[in-house]
């Protein structure tokens, strides 16, 4: 099971007034590495928790259908299936029909069912699933809590930008942001 990335989102949660309003600044000379922090505060908000923040579209590839009939999506929460994929013995792709499936979107993970699906051909990544998730197109979509989060990851980052490069950010995670992105964490046992 993998997951790649073929579209990423076309903006960010906050933008960079939010952020300077945030952090007191006034002035314009901090603005390149203020809008790269908040690039790096997202991606690592997404890796921790699984989410994507604003719309994206990901792929991913399976060898072979679970046993249960149920396909679990890591990234949540996903807007809607794309197109399913799956390649044949003689490697020639087959798209699947979206007509008798279900989606729970929402849920963490969320889950895809199909009600016919074609056996792979290929031993490896024989199933391809595209799909888009995240919250929406705007800043305005993302959960508060995540927002705040970010805000306060953005100034711990910004404080320590003498002593890490942006490259090697984030320089460590602030207190309070492990309390306020543990509920949209998925616990794993």
């Amino acid at each position: 099971m993998t997951y790649a990335q073929t579209t990423p989102p076309t903006a960010e949660p906050l933008t960079l007034v939010e952020v300077k309003a945030h952090l007191r600044l006034d002035g314009g000379e901090e603005d390149a590495l203020l809008l790269s922090l908040i690039t790096t505060a997202r991606e690592h908000l997404e890796r921790e928790t699984g989410l994507c923040l604003l719309a994206q579209s990901w792929r991913l590839y399976l060898d072979d259908w679970p046993g249960d009939g149920v396909i679990r999506l890591a990234k949540s929460p996903v807007q809607a299936i794309q197109m399913i994929t799956v390649y044949g013995v003689d490697g020639d792709p087959v798209e699947v029909s979206l007509e008798d499936h279900l989606l729970d979107g929402e849920g963490r993970p969320a889950r895809l069912w199909l009600k016919h699906p074609p056996l792979p051909g290929r031993a490896m990544n024989g199933i391809e699933i595209d799909f888009a998730a995240g919250y929406g197109e705007a800043g305005t979509d993302v959960p508060g809590t995540l927002k705040r989060a970010m805000l306060i990851h953005i100034g711990h980052m910004f404080a320590f930008r003498g002593v890490l490069s942006p490259e090697q950010q984030p320089a460590g995670i602030p207190d309070g942001y492990e309390r306020l992105i543990a509920p949209f964490r998925m616990r794993r046992l």
